[in-house]
């Protein structure tokens, strides 16, 4: 086992009090913080504890949840050790209130409990009971600590401010509480409520709880069996949803968050040129380890883990969240995305309507008649992950600069040079092409740190004269460009390898006011639809806008009874 000190802090108390009320199958937690006597109280609903289970509670190392040795290598449970009460009460005034729930099946060493009394211990600073008495308290358990590090002044004295601490115990409620979301949560502290955290089935609709800038349309979500167990991604689109430091990339394993350094850089990478400069994603991953397959013992409060196969979990976590990226049928807008931008959209039809603007070609007319024939629904449309993408039809082209899509649940506004431009990076990334030019590129004035990086390139830089370099390769994609120099010079300027392949994609994608034949629009739209990461540029900016049909029947009243619609 770890060496080291669980109970460090007011957080401390609670994630060891809540770990085991979530331990004891509690579906409602109450937590209440006094700061002036520093006292917390944890009410759960859970199994409870028999008399013979409370006398023993607070004595060192005791635990119902390890039985013989070897249970040690197959953790399923939050608490194992069977040191926070017995720590608790070497800190503080502790005392167990506790009745056994006819709801579980809770055995103690006499058989099935049946009993409906509930009792009150207190115990003594090595954990022994020193009063006991019946109480008539709900079924559960209730646990007190008063005058936490009373005997223990100088720990007060170097703790962070009140402040600090009740920011690392709502932090710990938060964890807790994305890990675990069918529990119901109430804080309160100095007798006033501070939080509460509704339950759902799912951790999707948690997150917006804990993060109000946070929409549960702009987020996603899939459970994905793999090799050696189940990886759980929730992840906000890129394209919508996005934090300015990267304080929500969490990792839990079997119901607990952990710093885990190698998988946050996964997840990290699999956003790679989705995001908008200095931009970090908001994404939770839980993965639902074999017990074997992980060690808790690395750390006190077990926030870090020894994990087995580290690199294909790597790996898995990528691959699932790349899947959820991509304009597959299950990761399309949903009836969520569609109230999210109800508002921006139909502020967008009423200012067309407020220009008076009726006349409608007769194009225009048939492919209106086209839309109307496309069936309500489709919201609720259940998806097999294996289906193929939907079938997407460019219909027109909008100021030489947005292409109108087509596809089975509305419509959707493409800018045509964002989406090249994902189509070139990816092409690119793939196979970075460098092709031999018959007349040399002539740049000037060029420094020997931009030489060399044109030369990490790959490109075929030689002097040619004092101040000039005669560029003698150059990326495929920049071939027959007028503006092939002032690409070059701009490749000089970068750093990597990456930053380059992005700037030759922007240069060379179909700039924006330029007219495209339908074949040219239609042929933009398939390669795009392939791209892994579909919703963003490369810099992060989002390439399409949804509208769906279910909005735009309800803007013009085709939900509507014919003889209502019509004053009848």
């Amino acid at each position: 086992m770890a060496a080291g000190e669980v109970i460090d802090s007011l957080a401390a108390v609670v994630r060891e009090l809540a770990e085991n009320a979530i331990d004891a199958g509690a579906t409602r937690i109450s937590i209440e913080l006094d700061p002036n006597s520093w006292r917390i109280r944890v009410v759960d609903n859970g199994c409870g504890m028999g008399l013979e289970d409370l006398q023993q509670a607070a004595l060192p190392h005791s635990t119902s949840k390890i039985r013989v040795s070897r249970d040690l290598t197959r953790i399923t449970s939050l608490g194992f050790r069977g040191e926070a009460l017995h720590s608790l009460a070497q800190l503080s005034q502790l005392s167990l209130y506790s009745r056994l729930n006819p709801d579980f099946q809770t055995q103690n060493s006499e058989g099935l409990a049946s009993s409906s009394d509930g009792y009150c211990i207190q115990y003594d600073r090595h954990g022994q009971p020193i009063s006991q008495e019946t109480v008539a308290i709900a079924p559960g358990t209730i646990v007190v600590v008063d005058q936490l590090f009373g005997n223990w002044l100088t720990r007060r004295q170097s703790l962070p401010s009140l402040a600090q601490q009740f920011r690392a115990v709502q932090l710990t409620v938060h964890h807790l509480a994305l890990c675990h979301p069918a529990v119901t949560w109430r804080v309160s502290r100095s007798n006033q409520d501070w939080f509460s955290i509704y339950p759902s089935s799912s951790s999707r609709d948690i997150l917006p709880q804990l993060v109000r800038s946070i929409d549960a349309a702009d987020l996603r979500e899939e459970w994905r069996d793999v090799d050696r167990g189940r990886i759980y991604p929730l992840i906000g689109l890129p394209d919508r949803c996005h934090r300015h430091r990267p304080d929500w990339v969490k990792v839990a394993i079997n119901g607990r968050i952990v710093r885990s350094p190698e998988l946050e850089q996964s997840i990290v990478g699999a956003f790679r040129r989705t995001l908008p400069r200095d931009r970090h994603p908001v994404c939770f991953v839980h993965l639902n380890v074999p017990s074997d397959a992980i060690d808790w013992n690395r750390h006190p409060a077990k926030s870090e883990i020894y994990l087995r196969h580290l690199e294909q979990w790597q790996e898995q976590i990528q691959e699932a969240i790349a899947h959820i990226l991509n304009l597959n049928p299950s990761s399309t807008p949903d009836s969520l995305y569609t109230e999210k931008i109800a508002g921006r959209v139909t502020q967008l039809l009423k200012t067309a309507e407020a220009s008076e603007q009726y006349g409608t070609p007769d194009s225009s007319l048939t492919r209106s008649e086209r839309l109307s024939a496309i069936e309500e629904d489709k919201d609720e449309e259940k998806f097999d992950e294996a289906a193929p993408l939907p079938s997407l039809n460019a219909v027109a082209q909008v100021h030489n600069t947005y292409i109108l899509v087509e596809h089975p649940s509305g419509m959707w506004l493409v800018e045509q040079h964002i989406a090249h431009e994902r189509v070139l990076y990816e092409q690119l990334c793939d196979r970075w092409t460098v092709v031999p030019q018959e007349s040399p590129v002539i740049l000037n004035h060029l420094s020997e740190d931009q030489v060399e990086q044109l030369r990490r390139l790959s490109l075929d830089v030689e002097a040619f004269g004092d101040s000039a370099w005669a560029v003698r390769s150059i990326p495929q994609a920049l071939v027959e460009r007028d503006d092939c120099a002032d690409a070059l010079i701009e490749l000089s300027l970068g750093g990597s390898l990456d930053v380059a392949i992005v700037a030759t994609a922007c240069r060379a994608a179909i700039r924006n006011g330029t007219p495209l034949e339908p074949s040219q629009m239609q042929t933009l739209i398939s390669q795009w639809q392939r791209t892994r990461n579909p919703r963003t540029c490369p810099h992060g900016r989002p390439i399409f806008l949804a509208l769906e049909e279910s909005r735009l029947s309800r803007f013009f009243r085709r939900h509507w009874v014919i003889g209502k619609s019509h004053g009848i």
